[in-house]
């Protein structure tokens, strides 16, 4: 069940891991109940800035009681820019972790693809840690900053695209498991929407069990606001509509059951 409750959270470290990317780890109660493909919303500590931001969870530690976040910093007069700046001791209100996250019993005995891109790649840290079936882990960047790289290749078989070629397969993630001759039974995947449709296109045309994380801009994180909705094969009772919130039926979805 996602905590709804706004918490102070404490900043235990923080570092620049790529260019504009940093990583936090918080002190937090919700590092108890967090899963794989969850989110927490953060908020600044600035009165102008009401709405939080919500962020992946990329690491869990549930023996420290804390929780790790990899994030983009998108702007200079942004909540992403005053999180960034936030050193070991400070405080930041935190409401989570939310949605629902990656199921993981469904690859039990399978061979999974664990599939990230940009901003998406991080989460997929947590779930390639606690998942125990066979792992190929497909990641996509912008460049040769390949941001958790060497964690991922000790959680299961790693294969890298970059936009630019500089590191793995010049392309996108769809590339690299073109050019590696991969196949997988399962698929698990977070990133940009375009990524996210061609994953569900070639998982649809194959066969494949896929479970996507969608991006979205959100502003409650709790699914009363109805800003982060998508489209759905079936009507959403709450609104009668074919809409899902992201925020609240998601961020994962099996890819048959949404538009994108």
């Amino acid at each position: 069940m996602a905590d709804r409750k706004k918490e102070t959270a404490v900043v235990v470290s923080q570092e620049q891991i790529a260019e504009n990317i940093f990583s936090m780890w918080i002190q937090t109660k919700g590092s108890q109940t967090a899963k794989p493909g969850q989110f927490i919303s953060m908020y600044t500590n600035d009165g102008t800035k009401l709405l939080p931001r919500p962020i992946s969870i990329c690491e869990i530690n549930k023996a420290e009681g804390q929780l790790r976040v990899v994030y983009r910093v998108t702007g200079e007069n942004t909540g992403t820019k005053q999180f960034s700046q936030m050193k070991a001791g400070d405080t930041v209100p935190v409401i989570g972790p939310l949605g629902n996250g990656f199921p993981l019993e469904k690859a039990e005995g399978k061979k999974a693809f664990l599939m990230g891109g940009g901003i998406g790649v991080p989460p997929i840290l947590e779930l390639a840690k606690q998942l125990s079936c066979e792992k190929q882990i497909v990641v996509g960047y912008r460049d040769a900053h390949t941001f958790l790289k060497e964690q991922f290749e000790e959680n299961g078989s790693l294969y890298i695209s970059t936009e630019d070629g500089s590191v793995g397969t010049k392309g996108n993630v769809m590339n690299a498991i073109a050019e590696n001759h991969l196949t997988a039974d399962i698929i698990y995947a977070c990133g940009p929407t375009p990524m996210l449709r061609a994953i569900k296109t070639f998982a649809e045309e194959n066969g494949i069990e896929c479970y996507i994380s969608l991006e979205e801009r959100m502003a409650c994180g709790i699914g009363a606001c109805l800003a982060c909705t998508c489209k759905s094969k079936e009507k959403d009772h709450h609104t009668n509509v074919h809409n899902k919130r992201i925020c609240k039926d998601g961020p994962v979805f099996l890819s048959t059951e949404v538009e994108i």
